[in-house]
């Protein structure tokens, strides 16, 4: 049973060894995800499942690490205690994992790759794996807006791109499944908005259930649509 759930934003440069002399500007951003993870697991999760972009549907668990090296810093960092094998999990699930072990959670954690293709069927059979996975779970959903927000964006300015991402944090902020649920994919994919299909998880997987939510950020300081909020159990 899902019994909170978090969504954090999953660029590179919230981590600081990687954003190194530019790491202050993104300091608002980081303490809003440390507070609505601190939330998530003050509703005592059994387990934490950490859900992300990725390449292909794939889970992930001890022994699976994310490496920053392909972000000039020499560092790999464990979902869980312990490593094997070479890096493997992609940078959305690779920031979760730091954001959970910056949290201090020692319990179980796993973490489910959710590509932008992935069927809506699909996508509801995978949601029901993510919150049936122990008595309480809690989900970390690693999700970015829109990356053409400006003329500095990484995808150029799109004019559609405000209006997602406003509607991708009015949703969060009222705890809209069906909302979330129901995000256009393509037009996700025309904005280069990395979080749509793990967003559309978050919808499915909390549907029916009456939560609390609260929208603790919602930003684009590099033209690219960044929100952290947390839900509840009512």
């Amino acid at each position: 049973m899902l019994v909170a759930a978090a969504v954090c934003p999953h660029p590179p440069l919230l981590i600081p060894a990687v954003a190194a002399g530019a790491a202050a500007e993104l300091d608002d951003l980081r303490g809003a995800c440390s507070r609505a993870i601190g939330r998530l697991l003050s509703a005592a999760p059994d387990v934490v499942c950490i859900v992300g972009a990725a390449p292909a549907v794939r889970w992930y668990g001890d022994g699976d690490s994310g490496s920053l090296r392909p972000y000039g810093v020499p560092l790999d960092i464990a979902l869980d205690t312990a490593t094997s094998g070479a890096p493997a999990l992609p940078l959305s699930l690779t920031v979760g994992a730091w954001l959970l072990r910056g949290a201090g959670w020692p319990g179980e954690r796993r973490a489910l790759g959710v590509p932008r293709q992935v069927a809506d069927a699909h996508l509801g059979r995978l949601a029901a794996e993510a919150t049936g996975t122990a008595q309480r779970v809690g989900l970390l959903v690693m999700a970015d807006g829109s990356a053409r927000r400006s003329e500095k964006a990484p995808g150029y300015v799109d004019p559609r791109a405000e209006g997602f991402d406003r509607a991708v944090g009015a949703a969060l902020a009222g705890a809209d499944t069906m909302a979330l649920a129901g995000l256009d994919q393509q037009l996700g994919d025309d904005l280069l908005a990395a979080g749509t299909a793990p967003l559309r998880l978050l919808g499915r997987a909390a549907a029916q259930d009456g939560w609390d939510a609260e929208l603790l950020a919602a930003t684009a300081p590099y033209g690219v649509g960044y929100f952290v909020a947390v839900w509840e159990r009512r």
